[in-house]
């Protein structure tokens, strides 16, 4: 009996080479055309062309799922990935839910407004195709896929400016270095390096269609000579990489060639987005726009001297309602702004450090507020910490003099705003990367240890702690575009008893009371790691050795706990103690001075 199902399949392929083949070859019979249009133009029709590509694989491996699935779904996921730099730039929703990880996915905007989705991607595929999944299960996931990109190819229209160009290569640059060469979005096949080999290929052909826009063609030659060594260095097994390297003399590189080459172009940009415009590093003060993560454009004016009345804001008892308790008394300088303890008195979670505090878009173990102002606001309210209000705030700083000289002289008054404004830029100020991991990856000093090395390259690797921790922060804010900081469900203990249980602590769920929220967290920095002990929400664990027994067992589902919703991989990462070690060494040295 003939299969009609099978035939319709089929057909659809064919179209879809017929198609391919009719862009091949009328670009081939108006090849002057294609050559002298504007490189949008050119651009375009390649973007078009690759996912028409990406489709026909996807249809492959729609029709032949039982038997040669790894190699059509490889063959896609190479097209994908060559549309990645543009794609993820012009539209970075879509991109995101092409790639999301096979993680449900869930929207709270507010309590009326909360939407639970089954991810769908190339990730989800990924992983489908490497288990027990139904054909039809995939099918619908391959499906979903194809009707997505074919309404990118609808409506993408390129138009872009010469900053535009710059935003697309740096953020393109900077996600091979910090989530690309992690494993980040090859969870099965671990194929990263090959995909980055891909994504070089496709940002070398992006630079060169704009080669007309270079007055010193020098630099094309640069950037030639570093894609070719680029392309060299990731000739390694996914464990082996030398990723310390790579970053250090690539990524970098590649950042500083950007910089001579926005200057050669004469680039004026309108604004800042969440990376500054001329970084070459991504571990500086000097990388991250601060004012991106404000609510406020005004983050930076007179900065010093508003954190240095902020400082003294932080730590002045007579804003709480007691007259006992300040800012500074959970979260001490020596400790790295935390208080060593398992949860301060009245509290019932661990008081995290507030260094790099300022690079995230969420605050708080269960994400409820924006931003270090909102923060700030929850902390005045909390009947077991300041236990007052922004009336009573305003009032305490108005009966002190110097403070309302200081405040009319930075800020041209007094009120709750500018009182919560002051005290933000004195956290903002503690995002110093001047640790020995810091200085030695900016060339500064050359003290790493070859364990401290093989520690990030772990860290970044094997040990998948920087597909949640991402560097250079270190925490759940995902770079390159810095929109969101995730929340994950790893399983925490309620203690260290054999059995205890899962902690009882709901995190997220209590905010809107979602199902599918019970037990998550928001991810914290692992900076000053070394100096914050007890770890995890509720402090369970005192020591790093402890921490990473635990993740390398799998979370909670490698000590018999069953979280539905668990995010955290349940299998064992398989690291011998000296790895444990090596990843411990590479921790402490992000400790700041």
């Amino acid at each position: 009996m003939i299969n009609n199902k099978s035939i319709l399949k089929q057909a659809r392929t064919l179209i879809c080479t017929c198609l391919v083949c009719l862009v091949v070859f009328s670009c081939g019979k108006e090849t002057k055309t294609y050559q002298n249009s504007t490189p949008e133009i050119a651009l375009e029709t390649h973007f078009k062309e690759t996912i028409a590509k990406t489709i026909l694989s996807l249809d492959s491996l729609e029709i032949d799922v039982e038997h040669e699935k790894i190699t059509h779904y490889k063959k896609a996921r190479s097209y994908f990935k060559i549309l990645e730099p543009l794609l993820a730039f012009v539209d970075n929703e879509n991109y995101k839910f092409l790639n999301q990880p096979n993680i449900l996915k869930v929207e709270e905007e507010d309590a009326t407004d909360i939407k639970v989705k089954t991810p769908y991607g190339f990730q989800v595929l990924e992983e489908q195709l490497y288990s027990d999944t139904p054909a039809k299960v995939i099918t619908k996931n391959i499906t979903i896929i194809k009707n997505r990109l074919q309404l990118i190819s609808l409506n993408t229209h390129l138009n872009l400016k010469k900053y535009h160009v710059i935003w697309l290569l740096r953020d393109a640059i900077v996600r091979v270095g910090l989530t690309g060469i992690t494993g980040f979005d090859s969870p099965v096949l671990e194929q990263s390096l090959e995909e980055t080999k891909i994504v070089y290929k496709e940002i070398e052909y992006l630079l060169n269609s704009y080669k007309s826009n270079f007055n010193n063609q020098s630099i094309i030659q640069e950037w030639t000579d570093e894609f070719v060594r680029t392309q060299q260095n990731l000739t390694s097994n996914f464990e082996a990489f030398n990723r310390y390297n790579f970053i250090k003399n690539h990524t970098h590189k590649q950042l500083e060639l950007l910089v001579k080459m926005q200057n050669d172009w004469q680039v004026e940009f309108p604004f800042e987005l969440a990376l500054k415009n001329d970084v070459t590093s991504l571990f500086s003060k000097k990388t991250f726009n601060l004012n991106y993560f404000s609510d406020t454009n005004k983050a930076l004016v007179n900065a010093k001297q508003k954190s240095a009345l902020g400082k003294r804001l932080f730590n002045d008892v007579n804003l709480s309602e007691s007259k006992t308790i300040s800012c500074a008394s959970c979260h001490q300088d020596n400790k790295a702004f935390t208080d060593g303890l398992k949860h301060f008195k009245k509290q019932t979670r661990n008081t995290p450090t507030l260094r790099y505090a300022a690079l995230q878009k969420s605050f708080f173990y269960d994400g409820r507020s924006g931003s270090l102002e909102g923060q700030i606001v929850n902390v005045i309210n909390n009947e077991n910490e300041f236990h007052s209000d922004l009336k009573s705030i305003t009032k305490a700083v108005n009966s002190n003099l110097t403070y309302v000289d200081s405040f009319n002289k930075l800020y041209g008054k007094v009120n709750d705003r500018v009182i919560r404004h002051a005290m933000a830029t004195y956290i903002r100020s503690l995002t110093t990367f001047n640790s020995k991991f810091d200085r030695n990856i900016n060339n500064l000093e050359n003290t790493l240890t070859q364990s401290e090395i093989n520690g990030f390259n772990l860290f970044n690797g094997k040990a998948k702690c920087a597909t949640c921790h991402f560097a250079p922060v270190f925490n759940g804010t995902v770079p390159p575009n810095y929109k969101e900081s995730e929340l994950e469900a790893i399983g925490v203990p309620q203690d260290t008893t054999i059995g205890s249980g899962l902690s009882k602590d709901l995190g997220r769920y209590y905010l809107f009371n979602t199902e599918e929220r019970k037990h998550f967290f928001k991810t914290l920095t692992v900076r000053n790691a070394s100096k914050t002990a007890p770890y995890m929400h509720n402090g369970v664990y005192t020591t790093l050795n402890q921490v990473m027994t635990f993740y390398n067992n799998g979370g909670g589902a490698g000590i018999d706990i069953d979280l539905e919703y668990q995010t955290l991989p349940v299998d064992s990462l398989n690291l011998n103690r000296k790895e444990i070690q090596d990843i411990i060494a590479f921790i402490k040295t992000l400790e700041d001075e």
